[in-house]
């Protein structure tokens, strides 16, 4: 009688082992993969090409601000749906969504924070909260920390990752905010108050043309995005090739519409220079 043995090394029956989620993330510019520890380690900053990730409002809080010195102001504002905005998913459906996946109850967080036992004013948009764009109470919330600023006379810095701008399930009602900003930061600029641009990718449209443009420095991470209308847009409505490097910071950089690229690593020291040399 022949026995006919399995061949060597058949795993039929024992569990494959798998790498657990989330151990390595993978460079979104040169696909190198990197062990997420590490990459935290890092800020989130490709160790190869020195791509800059995105982060979330609250990890950008956390890399600037003292700890524990920020306190959260108007927290409880929510949105509305004034135009019973309909689609494959209403305006409520994505709303809903966005506040299940992010946890924040819009697409800005503000309050008040000391950086480097300086006080401030902050503001950061996020962008996983609808591209975090900007609809009426990402308005108020910026409008508020302005006139907080003004009131308190401490410096105002706005974080932007705003890739959404105006929020078209608001219509007009978000197209306004862009108004509404830029007023209370001409009241800020009338008041002496400084105010520091921080532009993260991407940061574009009806945000871009607000009051991310408006400040007194205006900063941004490398190879951010920044611009009001995307880059293919452009390209099939003037039917022409772009430059190398079109709309990302260093490109603005070099056409004077920012003041400086400054490296994730190096932000934190960088506005509280400023902050010294502006008061």
């Amino acid at each position: 009688m022949r026995i006919f043995k399995k061949p060597f090394g058949d795993s039929s029956k024992k569990k494959r082992k798998s790498i657990p989620e989330g151990l390595w993330s993978k460079c979104s510019k040169c696909s190198h993969l990197i062990f997420s520890k590490s990459l935290r380690e890092n800020l989130k900053v490709c160790p190869k090409c020195d791509y800059h990730f995105s982060l979330t409002c609250w990890q950008r809080v956390d890399l600037l601000v003292d700890e524990n010195s920020f306190i959260e102001l108007a927290q409880d504002f929510d949105s509305a749906d004034p135009l019973k905005f309909a689609g494959p998913k209403t305006y409520q459906q994505k709303l809903e969504e966005a506040k299940e996946v992010t946890g924040l109850k819009d697409a800005a967080v503000v309050g008040e924070a000391k950086l480097e036992d300086k006080e401030i004013s902050l503001a950061v948009t996020d962008s996983r909260f609808i591209m975090g764009s900007m609809g009426s109470v990402v308005g108020e919330k910026i409008t508020l920390i302005t006139e907080n600023a003004l009131t308190r006379k401490v410096p105002l810095i706005i974080i932007s990752g705003s890739g959404g701008g105006a929020r078209m399930y608001e219509g007009m009602l978000s197209l306004m905010q862009m108004a509404k900003t830029s007023g209370a930061l001409s009241r800020l600029k009338k008041g002496n108050v400084p105010f520091i641009s921080v532009l993260t990718h991407p940061t574009m449209a009806g945000i871009m043309a607000s009051f991310a443009g408006l400040g007194d420095v205006t900063i941004a991470e490398p190879g951010a995005l920044i611009g009001f209308t995307g880059p293919r847009v452009i390209k099939q409505t003037i039917k022409q090739d772009l430059p190398k490097g079109f709309q990302t910071s260093e490109f603005n950089l070099e056409h004077g519409l920012i003041d400086l690229v400054i490296h994730r690593k190096e932000l934190r020291a960088t506005i509280s220079k400023l902050i010294y040399y502006l008061t």
